[in-house]
């Protein structure tokens, strides 16, 4: 766990960069070994999506507040900034791919799994479609090896069908044909990922979004599930539980950071929608990891 912010990488072990436009970068788990010997503490990538598919061995697999045990096959898509992370056994192995947002931006229209949310899944272990995910995946990591003349057209294409296998595995996931409220809602997703701690207004978000009241409600309802002032808590609410479950940051300083002018103010929204005071969460989290 990190002193005071939940690390930032471009591959696990290296500091976050600026990505080239269409960046990708396919290795094995294996080959940093050495960094992080088992245990890959909680982190994100700010600029890129990440496929996981584990090869062979077990382990235990997280993304933000949820933890999975695993045995291969398994396969997961962390969306960029997802925190993320994971312990296994010896032997243990998976193919990564890693993928910059703009060449996932330019795959979401022939990829079955919407790509702007976390998803994992060691469930149906005698679908087909994990023998044909093993066999893209494997062809991805050859072409990347290889270097071959023409893989900037190969990999993408490879890449968008391995994305729709793993949709085919975890059917819930399976994306819906994109419409004007998706755009909206997807438009007001990203907004508030980057101010949700600066205290907007509903307007505000209307306004950038050169929207309406009525249809960025609506939008929001219908794809996202709620309305914007709760789509905002949520988001703040996320946030609190990164900080309280991967740093050791102070409540108050939490608080702060998330946006909150009292402390004690703080504690009483999250304790009405998780059920329990921060620290009291923090603890038992920690205890159940």
């Amino acid at each position: 766990m990190s002193q005071n912010s939940i690390p930032d990488f471009f591959v696990y072990g290296e500091p976050a960069r600026p990505l080239d436009v269409g960046f990708l970068h396919v290795e094995t788990v294996l080959a940093r070994g050495s960094i992080h010997l088992g245990q890959v503490a909680a982190h994100k990538h700010p600029q890129m999506g990440q496929i996981t598919y584990w090869t062979s061995g077990s382990g235990t697999y997280r993304i933000e507040d949820r933890s999975w045990d695993f045995s291969a096959p398994a396969v997961s898509f962390v969306p960029s900034n997802v925190v993320h992370g994971f312990s296994i056994g010896p032997g243990t192995d998976a193919i990564v791919v890693s993928v910059a947002d703009d060449a996932l931006a330019a795959l979401a229209a022939q990829s079955l799994l919407p790509l702007d949310r976390p998803v994992f899944t060691d469930s149906l272990p005698q679908h087909a479609a994990w023998q044909r995910l093993a066999a893209v995946l494997e062809m991805i990591a050859a072409e990347y090896a290889e270097a071959q003349a023409g893989n900037d057209k190969t990999l993408p294409a490879l890449i968008a069908v391995a994305l729709s296998h793993i949709a085919r595995l975890a059917p819930a996931t399976i994306a819906a044909p994109p419409s004007s409220d998706a755009s909206l809602a997807f438009g007001l997703r990203r907004l508030v990922d980057a101010h949700f701690r600066d205290n907007w207004s509903v307007d505000r978000y209307v306004v950038s979004l050169a929207t309406t009241p009525h249809l960025l409600d609506k939008a929001s309802r219908a794809v996202l599930g709620a309305g914007v002032k709760r789509i905002v808590s949520e988001r703040r609410l996320l946030e609190a539980k990164r900080l309280l479950l991967f740093t050791v940051r102070t409540v108050e300083d939490i608080a702060y950071e998330i946006g909150f002018d009292d402390p004690a103010y703080f504690s009483r929204f999250f304790r009405e929608r998780v059920g329990e005071a921060p620290a009291a969460w923090r603890r038992r989290q920690l205890e159940a990891h």
